[in-house]
């Protein structure tokens, strides 16, 4: 039965029960046999007579109004729907599409599997420029056939001043979809909605819904039976919108960017200049909008060369005048989303500018504009809702152009004092709080005071080293403008709470930079003693981050003078310590041994029990590295007592760092004498204390070194495994064991 047919035949029984009368009793008043009236009631007639439903009309004595209900419901049971072949109302689709495989694959999946008579709602969400309404009709082209009865698109001008509302629309979709005038005035304008649904019901048809305002736009026009598909597309995510898939877009990849612009200028300029091209795709930040401006100018003016248009470009302050293409700018789409922000957000998203990382948190937004932790939330929210930013694990980050615009409209819009004090709150607000994260790691430091108010969760070790590294981007350009300020008490007290933590974090890629600041900064305020710790430092920073040991030597050396003009006996043991490290590095046993006994007589006269203890480790290494394994194994053995023995007079994280590099340490001992079970166990031993602790750049020693030894050992699937371990680890982990791991898996698969 239609959905039409099954109107009449609950609109009969309903008026014949109401009347209270039984089919004999309407069948005498009516003149329809009692067979004709039970087989109109259950459907089985679709198309019934004027004169019969005009008879049951008399026999059921109904008013005006109820008669030409009734009829009506006949009338459409006996209107033949236009079968929507032909019925297509697409525009012409763009011939060089490319990439999106993913997301395509996946509209394929969801328009062929069974719903069991539930439609297929899709919301293709993404930022001005992502190509939305290209995919949708891809999307549409490639689908067409699998929906028989029609396939149409309508704009809804979301971007608008004054978009469509959603009355105005389901007139549109009815009046597309064939609906009769006279069916569209019996279910007048309250029952469009109604009358849209069962439409859709009895079809079979793909809807693309382009450009979409906001839910209350959409919601009367989903269909809720049958087997059609709903495609949306727009700006704002529809959060409220339920029981819809959902399919963001992004950028394309930086190969289907390539590829696009390739399309578009012709292959023999973009094979003359591969990297131009991928200067282009990479200022457009793979922006598929960004990308068509800039091929299509390509594409007109043939005497431009790639490289010429990378390099205009590159000049960040004219990058989106230049992506301007006829009536195509980039600008004017991000403008489009910009102007329904509310005042608040508009706020934000020119402040959020002012970040000079690739992100920030919502801490950091909320000390940006003056707002409450939870207004800022709610205000970020906005943004994203709006597509004009993303988040990704509590983190918010402008697209690249979506960056330079808000710039823009900063410099438009905002007063200069504003957005430099506003800068300036920021920066003094992410070094406060790199003060308190680091000190957890600092002997004689720990947790933050209770008299500190912080609108950052540092309550525990692990959440600071979280926030340092979230936040590690823009703490350390808040660093380098304290420098340039003339900050200099600032800079030094900052580094100095992040000496112990930087060794949780080693191949940050920064540590260099961070100390050499310092220590400039230290020089700058003459004090002999900041000076010598922060030379020190940076000869730590350059012998384990950049592997320049004969630069540590130098630097360790001008610590040691420094410290003796300060007459400080810990910074001289560490500058002997750094020294030591450093000719140990270079293969010189005999001056590491001497230059770690100067620093062990200069921590034990001071009594720095901490520095004390690394001169243990160092002499273990020295032991490890000159061969001397059997020995080394002892005086390891003996480290791992002492620290057990002093406890909590070393620092926590201290300790833990240093039992897992001495489990490290005696594990390589073993593998050099080939004492593989022994060897395996501590270095799984140390395996999990890193995880424990996060600290990847350990693991990934740990890692390697254990399946080197299980391949020694002929275990070769564990070594494959412990390999594997470690390049899952990614960038955090020790680039050069991250190497070593990648060789070794090639060697076991070749």
């Amino acid at each position: 039965m239609t959905g039409a047919g099954l109107e009449f035949a609950t609109m009969l029984r309903r008026l014949r029960l109401e009347a209270s009368l039984t089919l004999e009793a309407l069948a005498e008043a009516s003149g329809v046999s009692v067979r004709g009236i039970g087989d109109l009631e259950r459907g089985r007639v679709a198309t019934p007579q004027r004169r019969t439903v005009a008879a049951l009309a008399d026999g059921l004595r109904l008013s005006t109004t109820e008669r030409e209900r009734l009829l009506g419901a006949a009338r459409i049971g006996r209107t033949p729907r236009p079968q929507a072949m032909g019925l297509r109302a697409f525009p012409r689709g763009v011939d060089d599409f490319v990439g999106r495989r993913a997301e395509l694959a996946r509209l394929t999946t969801l328009a062929e599997r069974e719903t069991g008579g539930i439609p297929v709602v899709v919301a293709v969400s993404g930022q001005p420029g992502t190509g939305k309404t290209t995919l949708a009709l891809r999307a549409a082209h490639d689908l067409a056939r699998r929906f028989p009865d029609g396939q149409l698109m309508f704009d809804l001008r979301g971007t608008d001043e004054d978009p469509p509302d959603s009355a105005e629309l389901l007139l549109r979709v009815l009046k597309a979809l064939g609906v009769a005038d006279r069916e569209l005035a019996m279910a007048g304008a309250r029952g469009h909605a109604e009358l849209c649904r069962r439409v859709l019901a009895e079809r079979r048809c793909l809807l693309v819904l382009d450009n979409v305002r906001d839910e209350a736009q959409v919601r009367p026009l989903l269909p809720g039976t049958g087997a059609s598909m709903l495609m949306m597309t727009s700006r704002r995510m529809l959060t409220g919108l339920e029981s819809v898939h959902r399919l963001a877009l992004g950028e394309l990849t930086p190969a289907e960017a390539g590829s696009f612009l390739t399309t578009l200028v012709g292959r023999e300029r973009a094979e003359s200049d591969p990297g131009a091209l991928a200067a282009v795709a990479g200022h457009c930040g793979n922006l598929p909008l960004a990308l068509r401006v800039a091929g299509n100018w390509l594409a007109t003016r043939t005497g431009w060369t790639v490289r010429r248009l990378a390099d205009r470009l590159a000049l960040e302050e004219h990058r989106l005048d230049t992506l301007t293409a006829g009536d195509l700018r980039v600008s004017a789409a991000f403008h489009l989303s910009y102007r329904q922000l509310t005042p608040t957000a508009a706020r934000m998203f020119r402040l959020l500018s002012l970040v000079d990382g690739p992100d920030a948190g919502a801490a950091g937004a909320a000390r940006l504009t003056g707002q409450s932790l939870f207004d800022a939330e709610d205000t970020l929210e906005e943004l994203v809702e709006t597509g004009l930013l993303n988040t990704y694990q509590d983190r918010y980050r402008f697209h690249d152009l979506l960056r330079l615009y808000a710039r823009d409209r900063l410099r438009t819009e905002e007063p200069a004092g504003a957005a430099q004090a506003a800068r300036s709150a920021l920066h003094a607000w992410l070094l406060e709080n790199t003060v308190m994260a680091g000190r957890w790691y600092e002997p004689g430091h720990g947790a933050p005071p209770a008299t500190w108010r912080g609108t950052v969760d540092l309550s525990t070790a692990d959440h600071a080293r979280q926030w340092l590294q979230a936040e590690g981007p823009n703490w350390l350009a808040a660093l380098r403008s304290a420098a340039v300020e003339g900050d200099h008490a600032r800079v030094v007290e900052v580094t100095e709470a992040l000496h112990w933590f930087s060794d949780q974090w080693i191949f940050w890629g920064h540590w260099p930079e961070v100390f050499a600041t310092a220590a400039r900064s230290a020089e700058t305020l003459g004090d002999p003693l900041l000076m010598a710790t922060h030379l020190n430092y940076h000869a730590w920073a350059l012998l384990v981050c950049e592997g320049r040991r004969q630069d540590s030597l130098d630097r360790s050396a001008q610590a040691l003078v420094a410290a003796r003009r300060a007459g400080d006996l810990p910074q001289q043991g560490w500058a002997h310590k750094y020294s030591a490290w450093a000719f140990r590095l270079l293969g010189d046993y005999a001056a590491a041994a001497r230059h770690n006994g100067e620093a062990a007589t200069f921590f034990e006269t001071a009594g720095d029990l901490h520095g004390a203890l690394q001169c243990r480790v160092e002499n273990d290494q020295i032991l490890v590295d000159g061969g001397l394994h059997e020995q080394s194994v002892a005086e390891i053995l003996d480290t791992l007592a002492f620290l057990d023995q002093v406890g909590d007079r070393i620092e926590p994280h201290i300790a833990e760092f240093t039992r897992t590099n001495l489990q490290v340490l005696i594990g390589g001992a073993h593998a050099s004498l080939e004492n593989w079970s022994e060897a395996a166990d501590h270095l799984r031993l140390a395996v999990d204390l890193c995880r424990t602790s996060g600290n990847t750049a350990m693991e990934s020693r740990a890692l390697v070194h254990l399946g080197n030894c299980l391949l020694s050992a002929g275990h070769r699937d564990e070594a494959r495994d412990a390999f594997s371990q470690c390049l899952d680890l990614g960038n955090t982990a020790d680039p050069t064991r991250l190497t070593e791991a990648r060789e070794r898996l090639a060697e076991l698969d070749g």
